[in-house]
């Protein structure tokens, strides 16, 4: 399954990959609102490629979150970041989200 996953993940445009791999730092689910904040802050189309995930139906959009359809999905887009880059993009995230929240 996730060989399947993955390699269906490679057919996705680069944009819409690169937006998953940073909703998947906020685990299953993430608000839309706090999607804009950083697409903002990090300066990275964030909404628009996740709005086309929701159209190949990686993900869902419901009570103002972006949702990945399954756990699996969530682990693939994680996976696309090298294992020793998952702290920065990680520390990334909350440096940009903690200056707005201050």
């Amino acid at each position: 399954v996730a060989a399947f996953i993955t390699k269906s993940f490679d057919r996705l445009p680069s944009e819409v990959l690169s937006a998953l791999v940073v909703l998947s730092c906020f685990g299953a689910s993430a608000d839309i609102s706090l999607i804009e904040v950083l697409e903002r802050e990090i300066e990275q189309p964030l909404i628009a490629p996740l709005d086309d995930a929701v159209a190949h139906s990686v993900l869902g959009k419901r009570n103002g979150k972006f949702y990945f359809m399954h756990d699996k999905l969530q682990e693939a887009a994680y996976s696309k970041m090298k294992p020793e880059e998952r702290c920065l993009h990680h520390n990334r995230y909350g440096l940009a989200l903690g200056f707005v929240a201050v």
